[in-house]
């Protein structure tokens, strides 16, 4: 039996991985697509790219983790049945509850990656992320040294430049500002650079055009000049800055002081009950999935024709327990108290799972006899 658990625990170890790599890959190539066009539509390098999507595996793993530990549990357990290895196994005496062990240890691990994803890395990995966007948007290359594109960096302002050089000198710049409503100003230069000082950040152009039309009297004046300051300060100035939120918090955090803690981050000690005994229940859960979608499948026993029935089974059940964690936060985020109820589905399908073994061990209810297998 010992070797037994390891063969099918290692079993399960190989195709969780297989599943988990590969719905990754599916949620981060449909994620990188949105996340690779804004990025580098904004004049960002493919680093900055590969340093966002990196720090959002994180919170894309957590999503995916359960649906391949049920995936691997459902899958393993299929083929042991189809290749009656679960058969002989229970016709030497083991029971379904012993059978279920390495299932339960696989579950187990995954929560255990559940809860080292929930508790620290996804709360450091958001506020990294959180922090460098606010980096991003305060940078300047990325706002406006964008070659060929027409940019909006502010409400009433147009910028284009044709292209920029290496030493940094833009080409053929074109600056349109509308934000004072009395009158329209146009310059253009086939020069300009950009100058940061203790004050602030100018454009200086040269050998360009000044027009300016006056909207009143629909006159316009032009001025050629040699070199023209233009303050751009309030153009690339940004208003973002690093919020401490709950999630970005980790649960070493949330474990005391709910009330200090609510407090200091202007919420209620609803959310903060919510937001840590959230992240335990996830763990939870993974061990109920792995454990849902191995009973399920025991409970048919052999058939020839396959287990189609039982994995759609396993299937709705685990569909059903997760629709539940959605609509059972809100009388925690109203009372503190009420956080025992976010294990509910965890414990529903811990009973559910209970009762498929005890099925499977003596009861008649979803088994088939030798006669329907043949």
């Amino acid at each position: 039996m010992v070797r037994f658990d390891r063969y099918m625990l290692s079993q399960l170890m190989w195709l969780f991985g297989f599943f988990a790599l590969v719905l990754v890959a599916v949620f981060w190539i449909n994620r990188a697509v949105r996340l690779f066009d804004r990025l580098i539509g904004d004049g960002q390098t493919a680093l900055v790219f590969l340093e966002f999507s990196a720090l959002g595996l994180p919170v894309l793993i957590t999503r995916v983790l359960p649906i391949a530990t049920f995936a691997a549990s459902v899958y393993v357990t299929n083929r042991l049945s189809n290749e009656s290895e679960l058969t002989v196994m229970m016709s030497t005496g083991a029971s379904p509850w012993r059978l279920a062990r390495p299932v339960a240890v696989f579950g187990v691990i995954s929560a255990l990656m559940m809860s080292l994803l929930s508790h620290a890395l996804v709360p450091i990995a958001s506020q990294q992320l959180a922090e460098r966007e606010v980096e991003i948007s305060k940078n300047i290359t990325s706002r406006l040294l964008t070659e060929g594109e027409f940019l909006s960096p502010a409400n009433g302002v147009t910028f284009y430049t044709r292209s920029v050089d290496q030493d940094g000198v833009l080409r053929d710049v074109f600056l349109s500002d509308r934000r004072n409503p009395k009158q329209r100003m146009i310059y253009t230069a086939s020069e300009a650079y950009l100058v940061r000082n203790t004050s602030g950040t100018s454009l200086i152009m040269l050998d360009g055009l000044a027009q300016r039309l006056i909207e009143e009297t629909f006159s316009l004046s032009t001025a050629k000049f040699q070199d023209f300051s233009f303050d751009i300060t309030s153009l690339i100035k940004t208003e973002k800055q690093i919020v401490e939120r709950l999630p970005y918090r980790t649960s070493n955090h949330l474990l005391t002081d709910w009330d200090g803690t609510a407090e200091r981050l202007g919420v209620s000690r609803g959310m903060v009950a919510e937001e840590l005994h959230s992240r335990f229940a996830r763990a939870a859960f993974c061990l109920v999935t792995a454990l849902i979608g191995f009973a399920t499948l025991l409970v048919g026993g052999y058939s020839r024709f396959g287990v189609r029935r039982e994995i759609l089974i396993a299937f709705v059940l685990l569909v059903a327990l997760d629709s539940m964690r959605g609509s059972i936060s809100g009388p925690v985020l109203d009372n503190a108290r009420m956080w025992p109820i976010l294990y509910t589905p965890s414990m529903l399908g811990g009973l559910i799972v209970c009762g498929l073994l005890w099925w499977a061990s003596g009861g008649r209810l979803f088994r088939r006899t030798v006669q329907e297998a043949t």
